[in-house]
């Protein structure tokens, strides 16, 4: 079910990621795995530990259509917020897990810096019940990739290692090689939302020889954090050049701030 990847990806898969794994078995055997947040040991080596579960903010009704992000009221089923509507996105709707608060921030740096890999199935578990409504309406998962030079650097892509996740779970096909990062740009953390539209302006491009396969597809974007949609927004505007029918995201975790 999951597409090839590009030459140039390879480097953070196959081998690498097999000798990953088996490092980090031998390591459970000698030091238990620990809950990321609060290093006490994880019943069953996997994820949070019972009270930092408790503390995440999960996301659920009421939430804007479009974005996903929370209401504090009920509006209605359908009702968009106040950016939605001054600023439409790119993408037709965005589904995210949790708030992007302290223990989730804690989760998704473990996996993406601390190369604790053992999270990703669990959190993608989580993402493909999150956004059931628009993986059931989709033909296709695709990770928002990153350049080749930090891929090398970091040795996986974390939104990979989700989207293969959320697959397991909902049975989508994922395709590695269908969206591609064409130019390095600077880390978004610290930019401001015009920023960070400019920071990755162009940045990404459907292969000439993927438009075949994505041509009329409904494509669900995957990656770990929305926080101003940017990143996922210019990824959907490249998908629709690339003739993708139609576009929406599916996260970990969001940035919920009041200006939402």
């Amino acid at each position: 079910m999951t597409e090839a990847l590009h030459p140039a990806a390879r480097a953070g898969t196959g081998l690498r990621d097999a000798a990953l794994h088996a490092l980090s078995r031998a390591f459970d055997l000698v030091l238990p795995p620990v809950c990321p947040s609060c290093r006490e040991p994880v019943a069953g080596g996997v994820g949070l530990c019972a009270h930092c579960w408790a503390k995440l903010s999960f996301i659920a009704r009421p939430y804007c259509e479009r974005l996903g992000i929370p209401f504090a009221h009920d509006l209605g089923r359908g009702a968009l917020s106040a950016r939605a509507i001054a600023d439409p996105p790119a993408y037709g709707r965005a589904r995210a897990v949790v708030r992007y608060d302290d223990i989730a921030r804690v989760l998704v740096h473990a996996l993406k810096y601390g190369d604790r890999l053992e999270l990703a199935p669990t959190m993608g578990r989580w993402m493909a019940q999150a956004g059931s409504e628009l993986l059931a309406d989709a033909d296709v998962l695709i990770p928002v990739p990153l350049h080749w030079r930090r891929l090398w650097t970091r040795r996986f892509n974390q939104a990979a290692l989700l989207a293969q996740a959320v697959s397991q779970s909902c049975g989508l096909p994922v395709m590695h090689a269908a969206l591609r990062r064409v130019r390095a740009t600077p880390q978004q953390v610290g930019l401001a939302r015009t920023e960070r539209a400019a920071n990755v302006q162009a940045a990404f491009r459907v292969p000439d020889q993927a438009k075949a396969m994505i041509r009329g597809k409904r494509v669900v974007l995957v990656d770990d954090v929305l926080t101003s949609g940017a990143t996922v927004d210019t990824c959907a505007r490249a998908l629709f050049r690339g003739g993708a029918r139609n576009v929406d995201v599916v996260v970990f975790a969001c940035v919920v701030d009041a200006t939402h």
